[in-house]
């Protein structure tokens, strides 16, 4: 079994590392511009609703329209939608550049919602008192909404992170790299079972590490359980 093992690592162990490279890279770079996209989004869905702090009805039908959109489209048909865009930004529509724009317009709406939910959360009295102590809706946002949602963002941020993890995999059947691209053009298109099991396992250990890192930042920011 240890043989078995050993010439597998040397004959794809390489790739390998480099296939686990791409997708972090990817997950990364992605989460982080879809977040700098969905946060703001997810904010204005709250505070622009008719018991908002700041009411909004045309903001918050449009906002939600272009969620709803953006939600609703497979990721892989809009990998394939956006790919004219994808090259003009980017330069090209292939590799872990051709795949970043795609992860963040795919991941961004979901993102805003996952905001959204955590920001509605947040108990109605301390908003209150923050708007009858005069704050303004910039300072109600930061100093209030954020805060008081932080252990619910980050727990939203496991879930987030690991579903651009998944989308990852997906554009790989287009040529995108990392694990995705290893497991079909290895497992399924030349039929190395070893190799699909070995890009499968290292999936289900990135996954593991992510939940268990922002399960315990979400947990010692808690304050409910301090």
């Amino acid at each position: 079994m240890f043989e078995a093992l050993g010439a597998f690592w040397a004959e794809y162990g390489t790739i390998l590392l480099q296939g686990t490279r791409d997708t972090l890279i990817m997950t990364v770079v992605a989460t982080i511009f879809a977040y700098i996209l969905g946060v703001p989004i997810g904010v204005f869905l709250v505070i622009t609703q008719p018991h908002g702090i700041w009411p909004n009805k045309v903001v918050n039908r449009v906002l939600g329209w272009i969620v709803n959109i953006g939600r609703s489209l497979p990721f892989i048909i809009l990998m394939i939608l956006v790919m004219g865009f994808t090259k003009f930004l980017v330069g090209t529509k292939l590799g872990v550049r051709g795949a970043t724009p795609p992860l963040v317009i795919s991941a961004a709406p979901f993102i805003a919602r996952m905001v959204e939910t955590s920001l509605m959360e947040v108990d109605a009295g301390v908003i209150e008192a923050a708007q009858s102590m005069g704050a303004s809706v910039p300072q109600i946002v930061r100093k209030v909404y954020l805060p008081e949602a932080k252990p619910s963002l980050i727990l939203g941020g496991s879930i987030s992170t690991i579903t651009i993890l998944a989308y990852t995999a997906m554009a790989g059947a287009i040529g995108a790299g990392g694990l995705g691209d290893l497991a079909i053009r290895y497992g399924y298109q030349r039929g190395v079972d070893s190799m699909l099991w070995a890009t499968v396992i290292l999936i289900i250990i990135l996954v593991q590490i992510i939940q268990s890192v922002f399960s315990l930042l979400s947990t010692k920011t808690d304050k409910r359980l301090r």
